[in-house]
């Protein structure tokens, strides 16, 4: 075993003497022989030492990229809830200014209202406004969105006010078509099966010149909403079984189911400033 051993080393040290007295051409030659034949292991070696040291360092900065990804997720956040403000003035300050230019065309005093509570009780529908009779509100009054007739209040506090909505059975309006001048009745129906809501006009003479798309508006009748404020477009037009009506389902020019403002209508109207100089 020993004398194995010894031949080992001693083969060894002969090859080692060989090689260093080798000349430069045959030198050069083996070691790029040598190169050649280390270099897959080599790049092994380095490869895998590579991957080593980066894995320990992604491990070693796992918690500095958890604390940025997290400060990250909470600055997104910030931002939507800001963009989600900002469309809410956006859309706030634009219904605000087409009430103020409801207002300057008409000939009567418009009191402003935010509507702070909205009820679904069966057939009822019914908005609850921020203002009451100390704000000038009374029973009976017409309520107006931007785009047309909302409802009438029902109830009134000193600081609140409830409004029946038009899609609201119990709501009935005397109506008339703006160019024919027929006269009829428009009621609520409530919501659709899709969600809609739904308002008929009906005792229209069966005899008259009516049409889908023709306009709807209040005729004043009745003492509770005055003439002429928009109610809605006719959508379809129907023969009653008794064949003594016509009656038609409408679409209504306000969106009922998205009001945030809307003005009270007041009985009297509006005076015009005095002249410049009067007195």
């Amino acid at each position: 075993m020993r004398k194995n051993y010894f031949s080992s080393w001693v083969l060894v040290v002969v090859v080692t003497v060989v090689l260093l007295n080798l000349p430069l051409s045959a030198s050069r030659g083996l070691k790029a022989i040598v190169r050649e034949a280390l270099a897959p292991i080599q790049n092994l070696i380095t490869s895998t030492t590579t991957a080593i040291r980066d894995h320990w360092q992604s491990v070693w900065n796992l918690p500095a990229v958890y604390r940025e990804s997290r400060s990250l997720t909470e600055e997104l956040n910030r931002l939507r809830i800001e963009l989600q403000s900002l469309r809410y003035l956006e859309h706030e300050n634009r219904t605000l200014r087409e009430l103020l230019s409801l207002e300057s065309r008409v000939d009567r005093s418009l009191i402003a209202c935010r509507v702070i509570a909205r009820t679904r009780d069966g057939w009822w529908r019914t908005l609850t406004l921020d203002k009451g009779t100390h704000g000038g509100l009374y029973e009976s009054m017409a309520i107006l969105s931007e785009d047309g007739l909302v409802g009438r209040v029902v109830e009134v506090s000193r600081n609140t006010a409830t409004v029946l909505l038009l899609s609201d059975p119990s709501c009935r309006v005397s109506a008339r078509f703006l160019e024919s001048g027929v006269f009829g009745i428009v009621s609520g129906r409530g919501p659709s099966w899709d969600g809609n809501v739904v308002c008929r006009m009906e005792f229209i003479n069966k005899n008259a010149l009516v049409a889908p798309g023709d306009e709807v508006v209040t005729s004043g009748f009745g003492g509770v909403f005055p003439p002429d404020l928009p109610i809605g477009y006719v959508d379809e037009i129907q023969r009653e079984p008794s064949g003594l009506n016509l009656s038609a389902s409408l679409i209504l020019r306000a969106d009922l189911s998205n009001l945030h403002y809307v003005f009270a209508y007041a009985e009297t109207a509006r005076r015009p400033p005095p002249p410049e100089g009067a007195p």
